[in-house]
């Protein structure tokens, strides 16, 4: 692992929003649905399920997730994590006093399991995880790091609340007590230019000029910072990954990937479009849509 990062950054200085320039701010779940499609083409006897927050949490929190065995594999299993321009909170049950972060991912990651195994994870929507812990999200990008080093308390709640007995509706409890409790403390920045130009990307579904589609009232020099305080990357990567996933959302069959050139839209080629999809997912095309 690299050396540990100081985590806790001084937040850039954002506009504060008025109440009405909030909808930009709590409309990314409506406009972005990130996919992790692996596990249901890779193994059996490995189930990997996510769980719906309180509604409260909904506009912050995208989803609950557990991936376990059913029983003991024959085989350690390789777990392959697509990208998804998340941040992403996980631990094991059996082991809840060793928790990590997983920050915004420009491709693929794999992780060696054992050949039994009992993960829980919280996935934060966009620019959220920051936006509650005050953390710079360029410091977590593109790896993982024990949770204790930037988020402390909730590593202190994991460790004395979880334990390997618990059903997926006690999980699910746990953490929306937790959260509801953290979020009704938490002030939000939220620059109306700022979540007006993540917005633009997401209903245009990462199709966009970076140069000239983003012109919401904000220097390109400050666009770029905040995308990487809060998003952890670029807007030229994350529109990447949204229009990655997407064409995951859309599961589109061999047969239409050779023949609706609309999958190819801002690629210059479909070598172009096969090697990018690779580098987000591990796979071509062809095998992650394989019938």
């Amino acid at each position: 692992m690299p050396a540990t990062p100081r985590f806790q950054q001084s937040t850039p200085q954002l506009q504060q929003a008025k109440p009405n320039d909030l909808k930009e701010f709590t409309d990314i779940r409506q406009l972005y649905t990130p996919i992790q499609p692996t596990v249901k083409q890779s193994a059996y006897n490995v189930t990997y399920v996510e769980f719906s927050p309180n509604l409260l949490l909904q506009d912050y929190i995208y989803c609950y997730w557990q991936l376990q065995t059913s029983q003991t594999l024959s085989e350690p299993f390789h777990y392959r994590v697509v990208a998804d321009g998340c941040i992403d909170i996980y631990f094991e049950l059996t082991d809840p006093a060793d928790s990590y972060v997983m920050g915004f991912c420009k491709k693929y990651t794999e992780f060696p399991l054992t050949d039994a195994f009992n993960y829980v994870g919280v996935r934060f929507l966009p620019t959220m995880f920051p936006q509650i812990f005050r953390t710079d999200a360029a410091e977590l990008s593109n790896r993982y790091e024990q949770l204790e080093s930037v988020v402390p308390e909730i590593a202190r709640f994991i460790s004395s609340h979880f334990h390997d007995q618990l059903s997926g509706l006690e999980i699910t409890a746990l953490l929306d007590s937790y959260f509801t409790t953290i979020l009704s403390k938490t002030v939000f920045n939220h620059d109306n230019r700022f979540y007006g130009a993540l917005s633009i990307i997401l209903k245009n579904y990462g199709l966009i000029n970076v140069e000239t589609d983003l012109n919401t009232g904000i220097s390109p020099r400050q666009l770029r910072r905040l995308f990487t305080y809060y998003i952890g990357d670029t807007a030229k990567t994350f529109s990447k990954v949204v229009r990655f996933q997407n064409i995951l959302r859309a599961k589109p069959s061999q047969q239409s990937l050779r023949e609706n050139k609309l999958f190819f839209d801002g690629y210059y080629d479909q070598a172009h479009f096969i090697k990018e999809f690779k580098n987000f997912y591990g796979v071509t095309p062809g095998r992650a849509f394989g019938r």
